[in-house]
Parts: C-alpha cells; structure tokens; sequence
C-alpha cells in the first residue's frame, strides 16, 4: 500500500525516521537524470542540493533516487577535483565509509544461507571461527563468549568509536598486526550482549571471518557473493594516498584537521573501505527486500532477519540501523567523507555522498537533504530498471 504525507511531514524527517509516500507514477519512464519530473520540481531538487553545499561548503555531490527498485532520479553537482576544476559526474566513486557495514553484512547473510555459519557461532578461542590466530590467548575475560551477532548488532562490550577506536591506530600495522595488538591490550568494558557500543572494529573481525570461511579475500568474496549479482562492477576498497586513486574517484577535502590521505583506509575494507557511485549503491540496496522478488540478493526471512534489532538497542541491527517506522539506513563518515543510504518501507531508496566533512553537522544536514530533495516531487516517473 501507498502511503501519502504531507511535504510538510517530509521536510520533519531527521534521520530517516518519516515513512514516506508518492503518488502512483503516471509519465513516460524517465532518464537517469530525472527526466519526466517538472522542470520547476528538477529547478527546486537542484536548489535544495546547492544550498546544502554552499551551508557545508561541499566540493561534490552525487545523489541517486530509486522508486520501486527503478532509477528515477540521479545528478552530480560541483566538483569531483577543485586543483583540476573536474565536474563530478554520476559515474565518480566516493569512499562510503560506513555504508560498508551493510555490505559486509549481506556477505554474512550468503554464507549462512549457505550454512558456512551461523548467528550464534563464537568468534574468538579455541574450536571458535576465528580460533587463536590473534594475539596471545588466553583470551580477556569476556573474549571467548563473543559471537558473530554481537559483532553485527555492535554488542560485543568493547572497541567503541571513540578516541581509543583502534583501527584508527598504527596504520603501520596490517589487520593481523593490529588484530593481535587489540586483543591482547583493550579489555572489554561490558559482558557481550549487554550493551550497544558502534564498533569499527567489529566489523573488522567480521572481514577475517569471512576470509578465513572461504579461503578468499574479503573483497573477493564480497565481489562474487554480493556485487556480481547486484550487477555492479566498479566498487572496490580504496587505497590510501591520493597517488593510489582508483578510476573515476573524487579527490576529498578536510574541513577537520584531519589529512583524508592520512588513513589507512585499505585496513577499514570491510568496515569502512569500499568505494562506490550512489547508483551501485542503490543497485544493491534494492535487493534486499522482505518482500520476495526474482533478483533478490537474499531469502525473505534471512533479510527479515538481519533487519532485526538487538535487544539492547532497537536502532540498529545486523548491519543497518532502523527506524521506528521501519526505514533502514546507514551513513558514513570518514575525513574527506560524508555518505548516507536509505531505504523506505514505502519503496524509495536514495544514496547520497559527498566529498568533505565538516564540524557543523553535515550527516545530519545531508539525511534533511535528501527528505526535501524527495518532497519536491508530486509524481514520480517510472524510471529504469536498476
């Protein structure tokens, strides 16, 4: 069922938690670029986005709309690189930073549908998923009892994003160093299962598990469980200089003191580390339904599973956080780096990313964004298939 709502209900909407609703679509399908909407509701979108770029003073902006799983609207505004005056283009990839978890979490997915795993499983100790490869066990208290929910649902009780997140330390060290380090020096603050702490590095050992299961790369596992059948084919982990740019990639700008070049971020792959354009994103988003659908990336039930908070925290579940009207989402954020994808109970997915961070409370400001963005249209067109 369609859902209808007030644009002034739309423009309300923070964080994704507005269940939004269109009109039944009644023109011709439309071209990436939003053919087939007004011209006074294209002028108005463009508005909105130029607005929020001069607010936040962003370099490039790149947004992707879908209705129904069909492309209905995607632009690029600004710049892909100031030094070289390079129009952003639809077709530029961005690092998505933290959009990253949900893929991470759709790789899982496959492998338990395919019963190489199981929610339940242990992560840590002898006879556990990832054994005692790591540190020098024994094991923390706490540390055997982990399993692989409570790395997906960030309650595992301990590494929070915080000032001592160590994957934002020696970026020397490559993820068996770093790994081994952590172990054996950061202690767990709560019993796993107990409390709600948003974790990087969590989901770095869920990246090691799904290499130590199949014996592959994490992103080639990635790339042939998850990004081939979404038929997507530029998306890849980022490198980390500027010299190590990937085709088409934007170049990132600080406005946090922070050097965007300064990250390891090829270490962050499968937390932070992907590199994508808002179209591909879009292209797998819609393929994860509850609905079932011939090009649906997993089971109903495995995707009504993994869209299932915890119990410590309803706001997020194995991968996306949750709204209590039932969007999911995920943003990013990284130096150099703002990301945010949505999905809508009511049909609509977007992608938007950007190619700086500011301090003035861009993530927020780039999920208002996109609300508005969509309000402007009273009619969507029917859009190509994604």
């Amino acid at each position: 069922m369609t859902l209808r709502i007030s644009r002034r209900a739309v423009l309300g909407g923070a964080f994704s938690s507005v269940v939004l609703g269109s009109a039944s679509a009644g023109r011709a399908a439309a071209a990436a670029d939003g053919a087939g909407l007004l011209d006074a509701e294209r002028a108005a979108m463009a508005a909105n986005a130029r607005a929020f770029m001069d607010a936040h003073r962003v370099p490039g902006l790149s947004i992707a709309i879908a209705k129904d799983r069909r492309l209905v609207y995607r632009q690029a505004f600004g710049l892909a690189d100031r030094e070289a005056n390079a129009p952003l283009t639809v077709d530029h990839v961005f690092r998505i930073a933290s959009i990253s978890k949900p893929i991470t979490s759709a790789a899982l997915f496959v492998l338990i549908e395919r019963g190489r795993l199981r929610l339940d499983d242990r992560v840590l100790g002898a006879g556990a998923l990832l054994g005692t490869v790591y540190g020098a066990p024994p094991y923390a208290s706490g540390l055997t009892d982990i399993t692989v929910e409570h790395l997906l649902t960030h309650t595992a009780g301990g590494w929070p994003n915080d000032g001592t997140d160590p994957m934002f330390s020696n970026p020397q060290w490559d993820h068996a160093q770093l790994i081994g380090w952590t172990l054996d020096n950061y202690r767990l603050k709560t019993p796993p299962g107990t409390a709600y702490a948003y974790s990087n590095f969590g989901y770095c050992l869920l990246g090691r598990i799904i290499e130590r299961l199949t014996g592959q790369s994490y992103a080639d596992h990635v790339r042939e469980a998850v990004l081939t059948p979404c038929r997507i084919v530029d998306m890849r982990i980022a490198g980390n200089k500027r010299s190590d740019h990937a085709p088409n990639e934007v170049a990132y700008y600080s406005q946090d003191a922070v050097d965007p070049y300064s990250r390891n971020v090829a270490r962050m792959d499968s937390h932070g580390g992907w590199l994508a354009t808002a179209t591909d994103l879009l292209r797998f988003a819609v393929r994860l339904s509850v609905e079932p659908h011939p090009d649906g990336l997993l089971r109903p039930e495995t995707v009504a599973a993994m869209t299932t908070p915890s119990a410590v925290y309803p706001r997020y579940a194995k991968g996306w956080a949750i709204s209590p009207s039932g969007n999911w989402w995920h943003t990013g954020s990284l130096s150099g780096t703002t990301t945010i994808l949505v999905l809508t109970r009511t049909g609509f997915c977007w992608a938007a990313l950007c190619n700086t961070r500011d301090k003035d409370g861009i993530r927020n400001a780039l999920d208002k964004l996109m609300w508005r963005m969509v309000g402007q249209v009273t009619t969507w067109p029917a859009g190509d298939p994604l």
